[in-house]
């Protein structure tokens, strides 16, 4: 069983990843509230972590920072990222954030599922 951690506020974004990346053998947790990111990690230890570009009032960027601290600090296990992008023209931001991965919603199904097998092998 693997888990996905999904960290959005948005109900577009979070029924569409969960439509696109469920099965029987994984198990998709969402959080909405990006203060409680490193805790949830902690505590859910997921495979990997979806995230929005913006979630409540904390940005993607600091999000996926916030990870790679709590990992280095030996807090947080160590987990790939994929940003979830507003536009092309963010990719930048993906790169500088540290995130393994980044898709430009609206995406699709295959750009998710393709973006999460790269990165989970």
């Amino acid at each position: 069983m693997s888990t996905v951690l999904l960290i959005a506020d948005s109900e577009w974004v979070i029924n569409d990843v969960h439509a696109t990346l469920s099965s029987p053998d994984r198990e998709i947790v969402v959080l909405n509230d990006p203060v409680l990111v490193s805790a949830t990690a902690a505590d859910v230890k997921p495979d990997v972590a979806v995230i929005d570009l913006q979630v409540g009032a904390m940005g993607g960027m600091a999000i996926v920072r916030e990870l790679h601290d709590g990992q280095a600090l030996g807090q947080v296990p160590h987990f790939p990222t994929v940003l979830l992008l507003d536009r092309t023209a963010d990719r930048f931001l993906a790169r500088r954030s540290g995130a393994n991965a980044s898709v430009v919603k609206p995406f699709s199904a295959q750009e998710l599922r393709s973006a999460v097998t790269r990165i989970l092998l």
